[in-house]
């Protein structure tokens, strides 16, 4: 609204204070904390690639065995990372959660139930 004199004052707007998001979780495993899941999902693929890219698991089948919460994460949304892995890699990863195993825990499996070691 104009002031007394004719003069119309423009506010300015107030600026929010900076926010530090935590991206450290607490490891249920041991006492520490550790990086955001999204580092596990990068070392997940990581290993994907080295056991892909091996001639010796080329005409095997890989099965991904994994906490459910990230079982879940890996299955939802279109294009899920599953399908994203199967368009990359011309190969399909099953998934399969496991509630044994703990949030950070995952292993590969061949179709014979033999563990696949990542080299």
């Amino acid at each position: 609204p104009p002031s007394k004199f004719g003069l119309i004052q423009i506010t300015r707007q107030r600026v929010r204070p900076e926010m530090n998001i935590k991206t450290k979780e607490p490891n249920p495993n041991l006492n520490g904390e550790v990086e955001a899941p999204i580092v596990l999902l990068d070392k997940i693929n990581a290993d994907l690639n080295k056991i892909v890219n091996n001639a010796k698991h080329q005409n095997k089948k890989i099965e991904l065995h994994i906490h459910p919460f990230i079982a879940a994460y890996l299955n939802r949304g279109f294009p899920s990372i599953r399908t994203q892995w199967l368009f990359k890699h011309k190969k399909r990863v099953k998934i399969i959660p496991r509630d044994a195993y703990q949030y950070l825990h995952y292993r590969f499996f061949d179709n014979t139930q033999k563990p696949i070691r990542v080299q």
